[in-house]
Formats: C-alpha cells, sequence, structure tokens
C-alpha cells in the first residue's frame, strides 16, 4: 500500500547495521552459534527458573530504572551466594 504525501520523502539505509545484522545472523547459524543457543537453554533459562520459584521473584518492587538494575543486582548476588554457600 503506497501512500501519497504532500512533500517529497527519503528513505535513509543504514549500511554499517545491515551488515552487523548479517553478520550477526551468520555467527548464529554457523555451528558454534547453533551449540551456543543450545547450552543456553539449560544454563541462562535456569537461572531465572530458579529466581522465580525458589527465590519468589516475581515482579520489581521499586520503580525507576536505576532503583530496578539495584533490585536485580541484589537478587544476582543472591543468587550466587547461594551457589557458593552450597559448594561449601
Amino acid at each position: 500500500l503506497c501512500h501519497k504525501t504532500k512533500g517529497n520523502r527519503t528513505i535513509q539505509r543504514n549500511h554499517e547495521l545491515i551488515r552487523l545484522k548479517a553478520k550477526a545472523k551468520a555467527l548464529l547459524l554457523s555451528e558454534q552459534g547453533i551449540a551456543h543457543r543450545k547450552r543456553r537453554c539449560w544454563e541462562v533459562e535456569a537461572v531465572f527458573g530458579n529466581i522465580k520459584q525458589n527465590m519468589g521473584f516475581k515482579r520489581f518492587m521499586l520503580r525507576g530504572l536505576d532503583k530496578v538494575e539495584t533490585e536485580i543486582g541484589l537478587v544476582a548476588m543472591a543468587h550466587n551466594l547461594k551457589k557458593v554457600g552450597l559448594r561449601a
């Protein structure tokens, strides 16, 4: 669907962004990228599941980016300390 405008319209393409997206896609589709994506399922997602289910962290209590960053940092520290405590 084309829409006519009263003025002239210009379309700009960011060639650097297009190049970087293609490079990222190639890396993700490589054998090493596929292996990394498979490992992410049980490495990273398990951490979030543990934080939600076992530590009871379902939503942020504070508002604002700075406060949320502090809150998630404290949750991550608690998770890491729990892991260290289990190894000791």
